[in-house]
């Protein structure tokens, strides 16, 4: 064979081994990115499943009724745990050994009105951590069973507000996505400790924020956190629906005024970031905020009983 043949066959198998290894890399990235995406999910249905289980064996139908909820309610809050030890099942299956396993928790909650407000709070946590989390999902089968599990969140989490809270049942005519390290963020404080086992998850937390006062559209609220040495501006960022709010910090940094435009509930975090775009800016939070309002579209204080 001609030695310039030669040289172009010998080139033209070279391309075909590179584009097979390219093709197989994806592959293997979107296999191990699609096991890690699957056990955050289980590590979120694991914290919720934990915390319906507990709760029901803690308050009777009985208690229920004497906190002044009606009869409906806590059977509702009984299907809602079997859909959550229904969604931990199905991720353990897909995961096989590789599925992570539950830790232990802690609720801050001695009422049933607790739980209640506590089950509300995880109920959107979940909606929105699945919504963030679907754009990293390659697997289409993978991105359906996701896809399924969020729109039921997503009920859950209305029904609790509206039905339950007599709150308000969303809050723009878009979910809020949270990325891993934020909706981890929101989730950590309730986990004391997990086995050593457990595969590494793609999130970390950021640090505490919490606030003080009343939360409503227009209000002014306290901001509780670890502020940096540096004199950089800091950025009250909230996430409602697909676009960020930004206000700058006064120069306390301690407190900041709720954008009176904002509905339903919406997520604060401090961050350098003066667009609200850049999540590796945060210094605080995020922390949760539950802006409710009427049916004219009026910030509304939700009722404390609930």
């Amino acid at each position: 064979m001609p030695r310039t043949k030669l040289l172009l066959r010998t080139q033209a198998v070279h391309r075909v081994r590179i584009i097979l290894l390219t093709v197989f890399c994806r592959f293997l990235t979107g296999f191990f990115v699609d096991v890690q995406i699957l056990n955050y999910a289980l590590t979120l249905e694991h914290l919720e499943n934990a915390f319906y289980s507990g709760g029901l064996a803690n308050y009777s139908q009985d208690d229920f009724a004497k906190a002044g909820f009606a009869p409906f309610v806590r059977g509702r809050f009984e299907q809602i745990a079997a859909h959550e030890a229904s969604h931990v099942a199905l991720l353990q299956q897909a995961l096989g050994d590789q599925a992570t396993h539950p830790c232990n928790y802690t609720f801050p909650y001695d009422t049933v009105q607790g739980f209640v407000i506590l089950s509300a709070t995880f109920e959107q946590v979940g909606t929105s951590a699945y919504t963030g989390a679907s754009k990293y999902i390659s697997d289409k089968e993978n991105l359906l069973v996701s896809a399924s599990i969020l729109s039921t969140e997503a009920r859950q989490a209305s029904w609790v507000e509206a039905d339950v809270r007599k709150g308000s049942p969303w809050g723009t005519a878009y979910e809020t996505p949270l990325d891993f390290n934020q909706a981890f963020t929101l989730a950590s404080p309730f986990i004391t400790s997990c086995p050593s086992s457990n595969p590494e998850l793609p999130a970390t937390a950021y640090p505490a924020l919490s606030t003080n006062g009343t939360a409503i559209a227009g209000g002014t609220i306290g901001l509780n956190y670890t502020a940096p040495s540096s004199n950089d501006t800091l950025y009250a960022i909230f996430l409602n629906g697909l676009t960020p709010t930004v206000t700058a910090l006064n120069l306390t940094k301690t407190q900041v005024a709720i954008p009176d435009t904002l509905r339903g509930f919406t997520y604060l975090y401090i961050s350098t970031d003066s667009t609200g775009n850049n999540i590796s800016k945060t210094v605080a939070g995020p922390t949760v905020l539950d802006l409710s309002f009427d049916p004219n579209n009026q910030p509304a204080l939700l009722n404390s009983q609930f």
